[in-house]
Order: C-alpha cells, then structure tokens, then sequence
C-alpha cells in the first residue's frame, strides 16, 4: 500500500511537472530572445534619433558620435543618400540583427553576435530543469511522508481485522483523523463484539445441552440398570440392549463435545507457558510499580499447555488489566498441573469480588468497578475459543484460573514450540 501511494503521488508530480514544465522552458527562452532583440532595437534606435538630427542639421553624416550607443562587440551599418557606412568587427551568419528608418532618409542596421542570448537561455534552460528537479525532490519527499502516515494506519487497521479473524474480541480505541479507516475501525470494534457474545452463546448452549444431555442420559442408564435385572429374561435382554445403545450414545456425544473443542482451537500449539507468561509479565511490571504495585510469576520449567498465543496474551492480559484496576497488593501469574489440564491462575490482595457479582462476573456489562464490563467476557471467550475456560477460582481474595489443554503427544514430538510472545 506504501508502494501504490508513492508511485500515484510521484505520478501525479511527474506529470505536473512536464505540463507545466515544458511550457514555463518555451516561455523562459522566447522571454530571453525577446529581451536580446528589444535591447539591439532600442539601441538602433538611438542611433537613428542621433543620425537623424546630424542630417537636419545639414551635417555630413559621421558615425564617430553615435560610437557610444552601438553595444560592445556589435556592427552597426548605415546606408543614406546612396552611401553605405559601417563601423565594428564583421561578424558571421549566426546574429541578431534590427532595422531601424532614418527620418530623414536611410536605415540603420544594427548587428551583434547570438552567443551571449544563446548562453543566457542555456542558463534559464538549466534553471527550469533545477527548479523540475526541485519539484519531483520535494514531490518525492512528500510522497514518502505521506505514504508512511496513511499506511501506518492501514497496517494498524489490517493488523486488527487479522487479530479478530485470530480469535481477538477486545476492543481498539486507537483512531486515525481518517473517517474511512476510523469507520472501519468502528465497524471492527461492534464485530468483535458481536463475534465475542456468539462464542459466549454458543459455549453456554453447548454447556446446556451437554448437561442436559447428560443429565437425561444418566437417567436413562440408571432405568436400564434397573430394568437389566428384571426376572423375565426378555425384559431383562431388551433393557440390556437398550443399557448399550444408551452407553453408544453417551460416547458420541463425548466425540462431538470434542470434536467442537478441537474445531475451535484449530489454531492452538504447545507453548513454553514459562516464557510466554514471563513475557507477558514484562509488559505489566511497569504500570503495576506506578501504582506501587508487584508482580511474581511462579511458573515451574518446562511445562507446556496447548493455547494461541496471540489469545493466550490477550486473556491474561485482561485478568491483569483486571488486578490493576479492581485489586490491590501484589499480583501473582502463576501456573500448576491439574490433572488432564494446566492451570494458570491470577491473583492479588484485594477485597475481592462481591457477592452479588461473583455468579455474573463474566457477563457482558456487568462491572463493579464503574467500568464496561466488557473485558472478562472477551477474556473468557478467547480462552473458550482455544478448547480452555476461564472461571472465578475464589472470591476472596480474587483468584481467577485458565484451564488450558496440555498438548497431545504427536503435536510436541518433532514440532518445536515457541518460546517467544513475538506474534507470528
């Protein structure tokens, strides 16, 4: 996009440049020519006047007193009553030459070399193309600045349609002074959080009916049990076989529950949750020690969980952004083992979460802080969307934990996992 806006504006000088260029050139010259012969007129001129009066006066004419009007290394040819008088070098074919009437009869014939109007215009022809130069310089510095100042923001806005396709909902209050990028920008912002509440809806759908499923499932087995043991040996086989079908079912609904949370984290690889939560830590020291603030990370070497990291970032930046703003005392970043998961927990030493917003803390608006309430529910749906979950561990003091999956064996054998927050 640089390239394109530098080449329409250098384009567009180029082509200014020439048009008035070529012109400004014919113009210069002719107005060089005009004054070389309007200075030899003038001068012819003056030796006619002067000539004139000799003839008047009845004098012989003499060219001895109009030696001072004929210019430096020009010829001066009179002829009158017949005669024919010249004074100066004779020069060769290429001259400016003017005619001048004498009143009293004759003409004046003033000569001088084309060198020196030859040389000026050569000088205005040089200056007209310096001062070209001049312009496309100029022009091509403008068109630099310019390009950088309009791509910066198209390369912000791009990067932000690609962090949303990527599973980014937080919302960007970065603004250009450009009203189509910043319309844009808009538009990304009420898509991201369209997309954010779509993935909070389909993971509590999916929740509710995985529950109910089970629920109605469980049931359903526990009747079949009851009845596998009739005394009449048809009800018994036919509950039997019923018992098994059940079973059947409860096994496919566990491989399209997870068949959907291996869709959602297509993305996900195994990270070094040590350097990727180290990292992320260094760019939440500083705001935390204006506030007076600590941050510890406790994370054991080595230990891997499956996550993107651009969304991995993002979330653990929310639940920071979260101890900042609502908590207080030190911040931990810590992370353990839990079984088939890997948590990664954020704490600090503040009052806590109320009672009364503790069961709708990830809701989108709910706030107890006076802000948008918007930031823990993205938080959620970006770990949701890398097959985890993101729950309120404790309350008091405010504990909040990722669940992230630990990688299979075939994603680590033999793929190097990253050990850098540099996004890819």
């Amino acid at each position: 996009m640089r390239t394109r806006i530098m080449r329409a504006i250098m384009l567009a000088v180029a082509v200014t440049g020439f048009v008035l260029g070529i012109p400004l050139g014919w113009t210069a010259l002719q107005l060089v020519d005009d004054g070389a012969h309007s200075d030899l007129a003038a001068s012819a001129r003056r030796i006619a006047a002067a000539l004139d009066d000799q003839i008047a006066d009845g004098a012989t004419i003499s060219l001895d007193t109009v030696q001072v009007a004929i210019p430096q290394g020009a010829h001066l040819e009179v002829r009158s009553s017949g005669t024919t008088q010249e004074s100066g070098p004779t020069l060769g074919a290429d001259v400016l030459s003017e005619e001048v009437p004498i009143a009293q009869g004759g003409i004046v014939r003033l000569e001088m070399p084309s060198g020196p109007m030859r040389t000026q215009q050569a000088q205005v022809a040089v200056s007209v193309v310096l001062l070209l130069v001049l312009s496309v310089a100029t022009g091509t510095v403008v068109a630099t600045v310019t390009a950088r100042k309009l791509s910066q923001p198209l390369g912000h806005v791009a990067a932000r349609a690609a962090r949303l396709g990527a599973g980014d909902f937080r919302n960007d209050d970065r603004r250009h002074g450009v009203a189509e990028l910043d319309l844009v920008s808009e538009a990304l912002d009420t898509s991201a959080g369209a997309l954010a509440l779509l993935v909070q809806r389909e993971r509590e759908l999916v929740g509710d009916v995985s529950h109910q499923l089970r629920s109605r499932l469980t049931a359903l087995q526990l009747r079949l049990e009851a009845l596998a043991d009739h005394e009449e040996p048809e009800t018994a086989a036919e509950a039997g076989a019923a018992l098994e079908q059940a079973e059947r079912l409860a096994e496919v609904l566990d491989e399209l529950l997870a068949a959907a949370r291996a869709a959602r984290s297509v993305d996900a690889e195994p990270l070094d949750l040590r350097a990727e939560l180290s990292a992320i830590a260094e760019e939440w020291r500083e705001p935390l020690r204006g506030e007076g603030r600590a941050l510890k990370v406790r994370v054991p070497e080595g230990m891997l969980a499956r996550a993107t990291p651009g969304r991995l970032r993002e979330a653990i930046g929310v639940l920071l952004d979260n101890a900042l703003r609502h908590g207080e005392g030190q911040v931990v970043l810590s992370a353990r083992s839990d079984e088939a998961a890997i948590v990664v927990e954020v704490s600090d030493g503040g009052a806590g979460v109320p009672d009364e917003l503790a069961g709708h803390i990830f809701e989108r608006g709910v706030s107890g802080g006076g802000s948008t309430g918007v930031g823990l529910s993205l938080a959620r749906a970006l770990v949701d969307a890398d097959g985890g979950r993101l729950e309120l561990s404790t309350a008091r003091p405010a504990t909040f934990s990722v669940f992230l999956p630990v990688p299979k064996a075939q994603d680590v054998v033999g793929v190097p996992w990253r050990t850098d927050s540099t996004p890819r």
